[in-house]
This record gives C-alpha cells, structure tokens and sequence, in this order.
C-alpha cells in the first residue's frame, strides 16, 4: 500500500513540474537570437533549458536545417510579449546566460513547443522537471516526422554539423560505383548515334 502511495505521488509531482521550480514575474521578450535563445528585460540573455535548437550560421558558416524555422517560430511565440521564466539547476551557462524554461502568459512551455514540433530536441543532461514532458514531445515529434526528424529517418546524436570524416552520414552516400560511368557514357554516345542516323 505504502508503495502504491509514493507513486501516486510521484505521478502528481510529475504532472505539475511548476511546483520544484522557481518563477520569475513577468519579462518583456527583447530579441530572439536564435532557436533556442532568446534576450530579455531584467535578465538580458537566456538559454531554453533541457533543449538545443540547430545552429543558425554565423559569418561564413552555414546554418544547419531547420535552424532558421526554428528561430522563426520562437519569435512567432515570443517576440514582444511578457512571458515568466521557471528556474531550476544551475541558473547560468558557460556563457552567462540565464537557463529556464519559458512560460507565455497562457501557461505554454515554450520549450516544449518546439521540441514537438521538431524544431529543437532534448540535450538534457541532468534530470529536469520537465524532462518527461519533453521526452513525450520528443516522441510525438518523431512519430509524425515533424521539422527535424522529416527529413532523415535519424540525427546525429552529437550535433547539428556535418563530420568530415567517416561516419553514418558519409556511410549513406557511397562514392560513384562503376556502374556510374557506363551510363554517363553511354548518354554521350547516344548523340553521336543520333548524328550517324542524320547523315552528319
């Protein structure tokens, strides 16, 4: 009985994840740098917690697929609106920017958002409230090939950049085989032919 107890109760700690986390009063959206980035009034920079957009490029680089979809819809759903920041963990990353997940003023995880539309996925490292809220966009963004997870059957697990060396990617597409070369050959030779048969 006392077992059935504890895990009702994780289950309810489990569907409120608002609970563990702290909530800040209401920010103003500024700027959104990126998919997964976006500035503030009060806290200037702050990194989606849990999840990882691809890269838009930067100077010479290229941007990886879906990043600048990804950049769109966050602003679609942010930009110049009050939204609350929920905190947990480490409050600052590498980079000093703030971690959190974000809240618009109806209650919707941004976050998870685009993770279930398949335009970020998880990057936790640590387990987070939310996770399973995530994980279940994830799953549903996977199963019906939304954004990201359309346009290959699986992504790279460690990032949004092409490997220049071998790897599953370079695997898929083979070098040229020899068959290759008879066919552009032959689509040569078909003109001569063709020239032959017109007496030129």
């Amino acid at each position: 009985m006392q077992f059935l107890l504890a895990l009702l109760t994780a289950a309810v700690a489990a569907a409120s994840p608002s609970a563990d986390l702290k909530r800040s009063d209401p920010v103003l959206v500024r700027t959104v740098v990126d998919g997964d980035t976006i500035d503030v009034t009060t806290y200037g920079r702050v990194r989606l917690i849990g999840v990882d957009a691809p890269e838009i490029g930067r100077a010479f680089d290229t941007s990886a697929p879906f990043a600048k979809e990804a950049r769109d819809r966050l602003t679609a759903l942010v930009l110049h609106r009050w939204v609350r920041l929920e905190q947990e963990g480490p409050l600052m990353d590498v980079y000093n920017r703030h971690l959190a997940y974000v809240v618009t003023e109806d209650g919707i995880c941004v976050n998870v958002v685009l993770v279930r539309e398949g335009l970020a996925r998880i990057s936790a490292r640590l387990p987070l409230t939310r996770l399973a809220e995530l994980r279940r966009a994830e799953g549903e963004a996977q199963a019906f090939r939304r954004g990201m997870w359309g346009s290959a059957a699986e992504m790279p697990m460690t990032g949004y950049t092409r490997r220049s060396g071998s790897g599953r990617s370079g695997a898929t597409k083979a070098p040229p085989s020899p068959k290759t070369k008879p066919r552009q050959t032959t689509a040569t030779t078909k003109p001569r032919r063709s020239k032959k048969s017109k007496g030129v």
